[in-house]
């Protein structure tokens, strides 16, 4: 069977396994004796183990197999959780996300042995335990009575068993019962080979049961196999009793077996063969083995897809049911002999009114299909500053709320750089050592911490930590020094100017550069990353308490809410989340302050933008004593923006103008109205 077709799956699951691993792993540093935890690290490295055993990856198989055995120690009570262990297990996973990456890439994982985790794991194992980690052969001390005449010898005896075998054979033995071994061989003009094989295994299961069979019992009645099949059986009869049973079949040209008096505990990983009870097949509906490799070329599909709740589906359906019924009754007017009379007209108006109804409720359910929560990018951060912790050698704690706030999917997939760079600048700049923090009367354990809400249209991610602050004076010192500014700039620029400097490329305050940080790239690259995905991002600092970056990011980039506004001929729209108020002033309002346009409206000082100006249209309303300002704002900023009228809420669907179109920053995208026209879509980012 090819299993490629369940490429995806396999990545989608093994991408959850991996961040289980993780986060138990992170537990397990702090609590070693925890036997919930120990016992779901086993459980995901063994359904990892199956999985890529089950699509033919046999190096991530191995390694999540000598994982398995660590725990399968410390289950048992043979050795304890040592700091070391976890440290080896924290590089597995490591190189298990390495093979993932690969296979990501091109459907293959790649020829990496990771030889040396795999030695330290058995070294840990030898070390702990007292005994070899090497693997034993899967059966031993089998008798075999005619072993001399059989045409290829006792071929079950090369084949491996699971754990779970292994346990059942151990519950076999309790109850006084016999485990046998046998390999049968068939006839070489037998023609119905998957038939005789049914019989053998029907008068197997009159006398005992089929503990596992290689090939499979899906394979051999395929007639996927030669003239022998293997089985091991669980009996309370003799090895004697069962080998007539198969003898008494025609066409059974010898049979090999015996009684096993051994079973070894742990299975060869390089040979092992995954059965069906044991393998987590990638896709569940499906649990049939297969010892098919997946394809070895090609780049394999990123994933794109969305786990849905099933009541959203739910919800999904009935609105395009009642789309359809909306749509059957304008048909049905507009079949109506009376659809010009008055009744006529106010039944199309409320189907009208009914299908706008139903439609944003259908925008609506869209929007929450496409909604993942951020915690499917946050859920790696801890392991980060863990790693932070030591290479940087200092003592720091993550705190994470709002996990479950809900962003859309596309915005999910790019946020996790910039996060990640906020975080490791926190470790790195914001946080002391302990003994400059003892000195400083903080706690020896640095903060750091990562906060989710909800406001309005936007999500809000905060990102802080309760370290040094930004030394605006020194960022000033070196902004002259490096010539981003003149010392006369620097007299003259606000704390909050300075701080923006840091966003500036290759700009940085470090005095040495290391791999963590101080190049210059990583807040040019926070910046540049979330104003591409429409949002915006601030910083709050005092000096000595620590430091908070602001993201602002929007709940979708497909369909919102706009204000739209006319500006000469031309008709244009803003995002309802970046409008604040709507403003009726007079000229004699605005005043003048360096020679720049502003008003005062509730003790705030607003700069005035004239859009047409900006855009190079000519306004219709230029002269007019009153003029429409649109007040927009981008976090504590504020701007009034003057438009000639304004022509209301629309829901819009955001069109991109594509690379070809060469356009100013303040222009996201373009939207086609309900008469055909298009208009284009205000950034009120770039403007304040």
């Amino acid at each position: 069977m090819d299993v490629s077709q369940y490429l995806e799956i396999f990545i989608d699951e093994t991408k959850e396994h991996l961040q289980t691993l993780s986060d138990q792993l992170m537990i397990l540093e702090q609590e070693p004796e925890n036997m919930e935890t120990i016992n779901e690290i086993f459980r995901a490295a063994h359904s990892l183990k199956g999985m890529a055993g089950t699509m033919g990856y046999k190096r991530m198989q191995r390694l999540t197999h000598d994982m398995e055995n660590v725990f399968q120690e410390i289950r048992s009570g043979n050795m304890k959780v040592q700091p070391e262990l976890v440290d080896v297990l924290f590089r597995g996973l490591d190189a298990l996300e390495g093979y993932l990456a690969n296979i990501l890439d091109s459907a293959d994982e790649g020829t990496e042995e990771n030889q040396d985790i795999i030695n330290a794991l058995n070294d840990i194992v030898e070390k702990g335990t007292g005994k070899s980690s090497q693997p034993k052969p899967a059966v031993a001390a089998a008798q075999v009575p005619d072993a001399d005449n059989a045409a290829g010898g006792a071929l079950y005896e090369s084949i491996s068993i699971s754990d779970y075998e292994i346990n059942t054979f151990e519950t076999a033995k309790e109850q006084n019962l016999n485990i046998l071994g046998i390999t049968v061989y068939l006839q070489e003009t037998c023609i119905l080979k998957a038939a005789r094989a049914f019989l053998v295994f029907k008068g197997i299961e009159e006398v005992g049961e089929v503990i596992k069979s290689e090939p499979s019992t899906q394979d051999i009645e395929d007639e996927k196999f030669d003239l022998d099949f293997s089985v091991f059986v669980v009996s309370n009869e003799s090895y004697d009793k069962v080998l007539n049973v198969i003898k008494n079949v025609s066409e059974v040209k010898d049979v090999v077996g015996g009684e096993l008096e051994e079973i070894s505990i742990e299975a060869p990983a390089q040979n092992e063969v995954t059965t069906a009870k044991e393998a987590q097949a990638p896709a569940k509906a499906d649990e049939k083995k297969s010892a098919a490799a997946p394809a070895k070329s090609g780049k394999a599909v990123a994933n794109r897809s969305v786990r849905v709740d099933i009541d959203k589906l739910d919800t999904l359906m009935n609105l395009v049911s009642e789309l359809i019924i909306a749509k059957n009754g304008l048909v049905s007017i507009n079949n109506s002999s009376g659809e010009n009379t008055v009744s006529g007209r106010q039944n199309f108006n409320e189907q009208i009114e009914y299908l706008e109804r139903v439609t944003t409720s259908l925008h609506e359910s869209v929007m929450n299909v496409r909604m993942v929560p951020i915690e499917t990018v946050v859920n790696r951060f801890p392991r980060m500053i863990r790693d932070l912790s030591k290479k940087l050698d200092k003592k720091m704690e993550l705190y994470m709320t709002g996990e479950e706030t809900e962003l859309d999917r596309t915005v999910i997939d790019e946020i996790g750089d910039p996060l990640m760079h906020l975080l490791r600048n926190s470790a790195d700049h914001g946080l002391e050592h302990a003994d400059v923090r003892a000195q400083r009367g903080k706690p020896e354990v640095g903060t750091i911490f990562l906060n989710a809400y909800q406001d309005g249209n936007n999500v809000v991610i905060e990102v802080g930590d309760d370290g040094n602050g930004i030394d605006v004076e020194n960022v000033r010192k070196k902004a002259i020094e490096k010539g981003t500014i003149t010392p006369e700039q620097a007299e003259v620029m606000t704390d909050k100017d300075i701080i923006d400097l840091l966003f500036r490329p290759s700009f940085s305050t470090s005095e040495k550069i290391t791999d963590v940080s101080g190049r210059g790239v990583g807040l040019d690259v926070v910046k540049s990353k979330i104003e591409a995905l429409g949002g915006d991002v601030e910083v709050k600092t005092k000096l000595g308490e620590g430091s908070t970056f602001i993201v602002r990011l929007p709940l979708t980039l497909a369909i919102i809410q706009a204000l739209m506004v006319k500006l000469g001929d031309e008709q244009y729209a803003i995002s309802l989340g970046s409008i604040e108020t709507l403003e009726d002033i007079t000229k004699s309002d605005i005043k003048y302050v360096n020679s720049k346009e502003v008003i005062h409206l509730r003790d705030k000082v607003i700069p005035i933008i004239r859009l047409g100006k900006l855009l190079d249209v000519e306004s219709s309303n230029e002269d007019s004593e009153n003029m429409t300002v649109v007040i927009v704002r981008k976090g504590d900023k504020r701007a009034g923006i003057v438009v000639d009228s304004l022509i209301g809420q629309m829901e819009i669907v955001i069109k991109s103008l594509g690379s070809y179109i060469n356009v100013n920053k303040m222009i996201s995208g373009a939207t086609i109205l309900g008469d055909g026209d298009i208009a284009l879509i205000i950034d009120a980012n770039t403007l304040v």
